[in-house]
């Protein structure tokens, strides 16, 4: 899973990107709302946190400007004590909950699994793709109920196409999501991970879960029961 930070206090940024590393949860950072905004529109995001109170543009326009382009992922944003109309304005603009400053570290992590829980309409870490199951809590995935022996980046790999089952997902958007630091990848990476997960998922080649389009990339073909 892939999260942004927008928030321009820069110890806090650092503690929750921190934090949540430590999850193993992919982090992108930004301290202004123009780049932010570029940011949270451009790159593959999973979920936001958007402080309100930002230089440049302000967290309720960061946050209007994801909506008005047509991103559904969820967004906690963060807002000072007290200001109740920045709340309310906050989920009027498209926010799906608030955490107020000062807060505890661990209410942030429950409100962030919640929302994502919530955005693949699971109210447990369980998803399932017909013989295929994924435990996004603790990042293991079984067929059959057989658990599949995954590498992080395997496993990541899976999660990310599943997640958008039916979805036409480009190699360079797999390479963004699973390597967003490393500009000098093999291009071929993504293909000798895809060849490792089908044979890992379909062993005998019936079930033809990762779908190759020519030209645009790759699909995940299970539908979530």
């Amino acid at each position: 899973m892939r999260l942004l930070i927008i928030e321009d206090e820069v110890a806090l940024r650092d503690q929750v990107r921190d934090q949540l590393l430590s999850q193993g949860y992919e982090v992108d950072a930004s301290g202004e709302g123009n780049e932010g905004l570029f940011m949270a529109t451009e790159y593959p995001v999973d979920l936001a946190i958007v402080d309100l109170g930002l230089p440049g543009i302000s967290g309720l326009e960061v946050i209007s400007g994801i909506r008005e382009q047509g991103h559904s992922y969820p967004i906690l944003i963060l807002t000072a004590r007290g200001k109740w109309e920045e709340k309310v304005t906050g989920l009027e603009a498209g926010a799906d909950d608030y955490l107020v400053k000062p807060f505890h570290m661990e209410e942030l992590m429950a409100r962030i699994r919640a929302l994502l829980r919530r955005a693949v309409g699971s109210t447990s870490n369980e998803l399932n793709y017909g013989p295929i199951g994924l435990d996004t809590g603790a990042q293991k995935a079984t067929l059959n109920n057989t658990p599949l022996d995954l590498t992080a980046y395997e496993y990541r790999l899976l999660e990310y196409l599943a997640r958008r089952s039916g979805q036409a997902i480009s190699k360079s958007e797999l390479g963004d999501y699973l390597y967003p630091h490393d500009d000098d990848r093999e291009s071929n990476v993504i293909e000798v991970l895809i060849g490792r997960l089908r044979k890992k998922l379909d062993p005998d080649q019936s079930l033809n879960p990762i779908e190759t389009l020519r030209g645009r990339g790759y699909r995940f073909t299970l539908e979530a029961s």
